[in-house]
């Protein structure tokens, strides 16, 4: 039986989910080693869901050494159909200020270091990722996070760097050229293995300062980072109270079916014990019956 439809991934700042009752929290084991912490099952506006904090409580973990597969593969055993991903972002544009909220609808990969797909070994498989963010997931936190923040931006291009260094000038005002609006760490490979997984996925970002490129204020420090943080992490907390009860039941977008032709190798070629350690994201397209091994 599924624990939880919803999953929330907290980013820098958010370590426990305020507001969450029948705490439990469970330890799971994955193909692809341990997730960042524990896992907290509970009810949040009468919604059954799953919290995981990407950096583990503490901020132990660097955003290249995030086991994004595990955290992904974990939150699917549970039953995770939705994932709401909560991340820190430097602003790219002079209209996207620092404490602003964007639900962005593109994203780029500038990640270098970092394992991005549940396939190889034995198995290809090229999913469909032009839109990156489930619409309907995207339309349920833009209409609750206007709601408690006016300036929410709806749309935007969001940059995700390898870290854990922020961003040369030079960087920063190539990223501007390309029109792109954010900047952030940890978004990929979440959005990549998350559609892979078949769960529907989208972010709220929060920003917290303005990238280097801006002179005519402070270059972004931790110091400067974390206060913002600290202002952000309690309007996302009432966006995502409100969010969870917001969510339609059904699913009506494409997130559920991504595999369907995504997977080209021939099922009878995959390894016995390859389609074993993805019986989880490929089981309904390739059932464990060949004997190769």
């Amino acid at each position: 039986m599924a624990e939880a439809k919803l999953g929330i991934i907290g980013g820098s700042g958010h370590y426990d989910l305020e507001g969450l009752t029948g705490k439990r929290e469970v330890e799971v084991n994955t193909p692809f080693g341990p997730p960042s912490d524990s896992i907290v099952l509970g009810t949040l506006s009468g919604v059954r869901l799953a919290f995981l904090p990407r950096h583990g409580r503490g901020h132990r973990i660097d955003s290249s050494e995030i086991p994004a597969r595990a955290n992904i593969y974990a939150l699917k055993s549970l039953g995770v159909e939705r994932i709401i991903s909560v991340n820190a972002v430097g602003s790219l544009q002079e209209d996207m200020r620092p404490l602003d909220m964007v639900v962005p609808d593109q994203i780029i990969d500038r990640t270098s270091h970092r394992a991005s797909t549940f396939f190889g070994k034995g198995i290809v498989g090229h999913i469909a990722f032009a839109d990156p963010y489930c619409p309907e997931l995207r339309s349920a936190l833009i209409e609750t996070a206007t709601r408690h923040q006016p300036r929410t931006h709806v749309t935007g291009t969001m940059v995700v760097m390898e870290g854990p260094a922020f961003s040369t000038r030079a960087e920063s005002n190539l990223y501007r050229s390309w029109g792109a609006h954010i900047i952030g760490m940890t978004a990929l490979p979440e959005a990549k293995l998350a559609r892979e997984a078949e769960i529907c996925y989208a972010t709220l970002a929060q920003v917290t300062d303005y990238d280097c490129w801006h002179h005519s204020e402070e270059s972004v420090s931790v110091e400067l980072v974390v206060a913002n943080l600290r202002r952000n992490v309690e309007t996302s907390r009432r966006i995502l109270k409100d969010l969870v009860s917001a969510i339609p039941t059904g699913r009506g977008c494409g997130c559920g079916s991504a595999l369907q032709n995504a997977i080209i190798t021939a099922p009878d070629t995959i390894p016995v014990h390859v389609k074993e350690r993805l019986s989880l994201i490929i089981g309904k397209y390739v059932p464990v019956t060949s004997e190769v091994r």
